[in-house]
């Protein structure tokens, strides 16, 4: 008993070796956590340009699924008019086996010459639309696979961007270091107060800058890699749509008037089609994610703006 005693006087004599003067405790606190609120200012600036960045890769990425369907309509109704055609030519080449016959010209009626002359007509007429429309289709195919190009570079930029606005080592660091300093801030307002000391400054720095305790900042790196993995899927599949609707668009494609080569460039420019709109899903992922970013660093930012506020 008489050894707990005297190991009992001792103890609070150990325990106040190891706290800090409040003067030193206020000047550790002042060099842990003065600095962060600039650090997640450059995250939420770098964050915000991410945003608009895959903002402007959606943006394309509709324009190119879009232009794709308006494609795929010219392209539909240039198909209706060849058919349209070749029948007439039938028509046409039937007539001209007729004339070309033992039939005397003087016996055809007035109705057969009208008739022939119509389908002459239509036959021009459908050519003419034909190629206007095969021009539109051909612009259409060009636009979709700049918009899709377009999507593609701002993708990548927003995957770059994404895997590197993280927190950094250093950060993570000095907000640790912070808590731990506003920790033994608080040890030392215990031995002041008993001092007689005022503590009120202290106070109003372990108020503002404990909320360090409550906050998440692994959300800031998972939003961050979210984002870059769908700049990353973007990436991929806008470059795929890139490539196929260059290829769809070529005059070797659409010249190419066999069934299989239909079909071929058919193929192509749904392959476009879908994989613009992949590209446009990825890249408004990616600003979803950049956007919720925002709003973490922002929660961060809020404490770390009021716990430099008091230290400064």
């Amino acid at each position: 008993m008489r050894f707990l005693a005297v190991f009992l006087m001792f103890l609070p004599v150990t325990a106040m070796a190891e706290v800090l003067s409040l003067y030193d405790a206020l000047r550790a606190t002042y060099t842990a956590c003065v600095g962060i609120d600039e650090e997640l200012s450059g995250l939420k600036t770098m964050a915000g340009i991410n945003t608009a960045v895959t903002g402007v890769g959606t943006a394309t990425g509709v324009g190119a699924t879009v232009t794709g369907v308006v494609k795929a309509s010219k392209d539909s109704k240039i198909e209706e008019l060849e058919i349209k055609l070749e029948k007439l030519r039938e028509i046409e080449s039937k007539n001209q086996a007729q004339e070309s016959g033992d039939f005397d010209p003087e016996a055809f009626t007035a109705e057969f010459e009208a008739e022939y002359s119509s389908i002459a007509q239509q036959l021009k007429d459908y050519q003419s639309e034909i190629d206007k429309l095969t021009q539109q289709s051909k612009n259409l195919g060009n636009w979709r696979t700049g918009l899709l190009a377009g999507s593609t570079a701002t993708n990548v930029a927003g995957a770059v961007i994404a895997g590197t606005n993280k927190v950094s080592v250093g950060l993570r660091e000095q907000i640790n270091s912070c808590i731990s300093a506003v920790d033994d801030l608080q040890q030392s307002m215990m031995q002041a107060r008993l001092n007689g000391e005022d503590i009120s400054e202290a106070q109003s720095i372990v108020d503002a800058c404990s909320e360090y305790k409550y906050v998440d900042i692994s959300k800031i790196d998972d939003r961050a890699k979210g984002a870059m993995i769908s700049s990353v899927v973007g990436a991929t599949t806008g470059l795929a749509g890139t490539i196929t609707s260059a290829t769809a668009n070529t005059n070797k494609t659409r010249n190419d008037n066999t069934e299989v080569g239909k079909q071929k460039e058919k193929n192509l420019n749904t392959a476009s089609n879908v994989l613009a709109g992949f590209t446009t899903a990825a890249s408004a992922t990616a600003t979803v994610f950049n956007a919720t970013q925002i709003s973490a660093i922002k929660k961060v930012a809020e404490v770390a703006e009021k716990c430099t506020g008091v230290l400064k």
